[in-house]
């Protein structure tokens, strides 16, 4: 279990924990996606790793990237939110994680207050889609 110190100790990014693409392809046959289109998709960590969140197979799930309002991109607008509140002492660690991966619709809903995404957060980019 990792502790609110070393979350908030360690780089903001999840940047450079892209998932090898061996693994993206796991991910991709276990949501039965077969042949998924080039930057349709961001292979993402159901709970990032600036969250602590593990590169474990059961921790990933491939998100929309640029296909409807609810993209990847939004997604980790809210990753870096909640991490924002977490190391401010605004929101316990546990409590982040469990909402961003119970709902993460609903919690980005109930921590920006809004029903939808806002425009800034559709345009968004820290990580990669799949290639």
């Amino acid at each position: 279990m990792i502790s609110k110190q070393q979350v908030c100790v360690a780089p903001a990014g999840d940047e450079g924990r892209l998932v090898p693409a061996q693994l993206a392809r796991r991910v991709f046959e276990e949501y039965r996606i077969s042949n998924p289109r080039p930057r349709s998709y961001e292979v993402d960590y159901l709970i990032s790793p600036s969250l602590g969140g593990s590169s474990e197979l059961s921790n990933l799930w491939p998100v929309p990237y640029d296909q409807g309002l609810w993209t990847s991109r939004v997604k980790d607008a809210l990753e870096d939110h909640l991490r924002t509140l977490v190391c401010e002492g605004q929101l316990d660690l546990p409590t982040a994680q469990r909402e961003i991966s119970t709902n993460w619709i609903a919690a980005y809903q109930k921590y920006f207050r809004t029903k939808k995404p806002m425009a800034a957060h559709a345009r968004f980019v820290k990580d990669s889609p799949w290639e």
